[in-house]
């Protein structure tokens, strides 16, 4: 006899439908056979009959069936075996070969008579039907309740499900403002792994909400994740907007068992549901679309400039073919002398490539301009650098500041409790003051690690710290070539200032045209003379041979 129903939620609630279902039992000894013959298959307990792939006990049925161990297969109703017409129709065949028979509460079933068959192929089809029928009665509701903006199964971090079904920004002062800080740094770095690498250095973590087990609704901190970050980037709820439908599931591939086509955050001209100003935000819409353009470019496509990367080449992603528009590849050699190549001509059968310059001339060349468009800003990019690194140390001690508040915060609370228990009671009185011992362990750590944080970046710039962000600023040529600044800080310069930079290069000649589009909508015309490896590719050669 099998038993199933379909969710641990029937399980606990239909009782009667769980107690007519063993009672199958009772009914097979009726019917003859011995107790000690009648074996209850309820593995499958909670389980969906959609499919038969992560159902054990149903595997086990057909094991025991295709045996020849069984006389008579006994449900309450034909639909808790399968409602799958493929897998109803395979349990058939089985029971045709092994004359073993079905049952349910309307009759008996043989496999080998024609009626019967007939019969049980109209239930598997009514069966089927139904389970499709339920499913889309519910999805409709679902899809008609978010059209109103008022399903939600679950919030991301920085919201708050209040009881009464109202969703609001986080209570707690310090998970609202990491969720804040994301989006800050976001503005600077343009990078959701630079946001991520950012807050595990300065060891900042991120307040998760139980949404199950004992402790549902507790604020705990855990460390953030590049995945984290980037979810936090795309959900469209921190810009006050209503979303439905934002994953989308794929199909199975019946060859590798996969799912394939699926796709998460689908970009909002793609979803079902889109309803702005609908909630709390933490940034406007046209922030978070620009967010959105911001992690589009930052993949490495043809059409995108990617984020830049730790190489020596100081423009990839910025360098544009003056002929076919494309971007260029940057291509690093066995020397690792790197060059930026336009690759067009193998996807678009060109008669020949578009051409290839070495990187250093290039660099070069946009290095210069950067550092002469930079040059008269000097005194107020000090000024500014300065005002910059006075908001993120506050920051950070802001953050500081209030984990020590928190700690400081369960102490207070598990004293309360401790003092708050009967003395005579030991056996609460002792795990009462565990708990006090371990928040008092937890707040000593945590003031060592702010004392060690102190001493590595004090709460505001002393006046030789002043004085040298002054200095430095004064002499960018000289800050830009320091050792200290590495090839992936000059490239985040660069495209502070510069969109793109253009470049026609012909194979006849040794000077390239180059066209620097700087933000903002300037541009510069420069002429710029390549490495060539043969003369006949210097512009002259005719009349050197001559």
């Amino acid at each position: 006899m099998y038993v199933r129903q379909s969710t641990p939620q029937q399980v606990l609630e239909n009782r009667e439908s769980r107690e007519r279902q063993y009672a199958l039992a009772q009914f097979a000894q009726r019917l003859g056979w011995p107790a000690e013959r009648v074996v209850i298959v309820d593995e499958d307990q909670g389980q969906s009959g959609k499919l038969a792939d992560n159902r054990s006990g149903f595997q086990r049925l057909m094991t025991e069936v295709s045996l020849n161990h069984v006389g008579i297969v006994l449900g309450l109703e034909l639909s808790r075996l399968s409602r799958s017409n493929t897998e109803w129709h395979h349990l058939i065949d089985v029971c045709g070969i092994f004359h073993t028979l079905l049952c349910d509460q309307d009759g008996v079933y043989d496999a080998l008579d024609s009626n019967d068959r007939l019969l049980l192929g109209m239930k598997s089809a009514m069966s089927e039907y139904e389970l499709i029928t339920m499913h889309n009665r519910l999805l409709r509701g679902s899809r008609n309740k978010a059209g109103r903006g008022e399903l939600f199964l679950a919030v991301p971090l920085g919201y708050l499900k209040t009881p009464a079904g109202e969703i609001i920004q986080e209570p707690d002062e310090q998970a609202r403002g990491m969720i804040q800080l994301v989006f800050e740094k976001f503005e600077e770095l343009r990078s959701a792994y630079a946001v991520f690498r950012y807050l595990v250095v300065n060891n900042l973590q991120l307040g998760f909400r139980r949404h199950r087990g004992g402790r549902i609704g507790e604020l705990e901190w855990r460390p953030p994740s590049p995945s984290r970050i980037l979810s936090i980037l795309r959900h469209p709820i921190y810009a006050g907007a209503y979303a439905y439908g934002m994953h989308r599931a794929g199909t199975k591939n019946p060859a590798t068992g996969r799912p394939e086509g699926g796709k998460w955050f689908l970009p909002p001209e793609e979803l079902p549901v889109l309803l702005q100003d609908r909630l709390p935000a933490y940034i406007s819409w046209d922030q978070y679309l620009a967010n959105q353009e911001q992690l589009k470019q930052n993949r490495s496509l043809h059409e995108t400039r990617g984020a830049p990367k730790r190489g020596e080449a100081l423009l990839p992603g910025l360098v544009v073919c003056g002929k076919c528009g494309r971007h260029m590849t940057t291509r690093y050699k066995a020397d690792k002398r790197p060059s930026y190549y336009c690759d067009e001509h193998w996807r678009s059968a060109l008669d020949e490539p578009c051409g290839r310059i070495s990187a250093t001339t290039l660099d070069n060349l946009v290095a210069q301009e950067v550092l002469r468009a930079l040059k008269p800003a000097a005194f107020e990019l000090s000024l500014r650098a300065i005002e910059n690194v006075e908001q993120e140390r506050k920051r950070l001690h802001d953050q500081w500041n209030q984990t020590l508040e928190h700690a400081r915060q369960d102490v207070a609370r598990a004293e309360r409790q401790y003092h708050g228990v009967e003395p005579e009671n030991r056996l609460v009185a002792r795990t009462l003051e565990a708990r006090w011992e371990d928040a008092l362990k937890k707040q000593r750590q945590a003031e060592e690690d702010y004392h060690r944080f102190l001493t590595r970046l004090p709460a505001t710039l002393s006046g030789a710290d002043r004085k040298r962000i002054q200095s430095l600023s004064n002499s960018v040529v000289a800050l830009w070539h320091a050792p200290g600044t590495s090839a992936l800080d000059r490239k985040q310069i660069v495209r502070c200032v510069v969109e793109r930079v253009t470049v026609v290069a012909d194979k006849a000649t040794e000077l390239n045209e180059v066209t620097i589009v700087w933000l903002g909508g300037g541009t510069t015309q420069h002429r710029v003379a390549r490495p060539v490896g043969s003369y006949e590719q210097l512009k002259d050669f005719r009349r050197l041979t001559e």
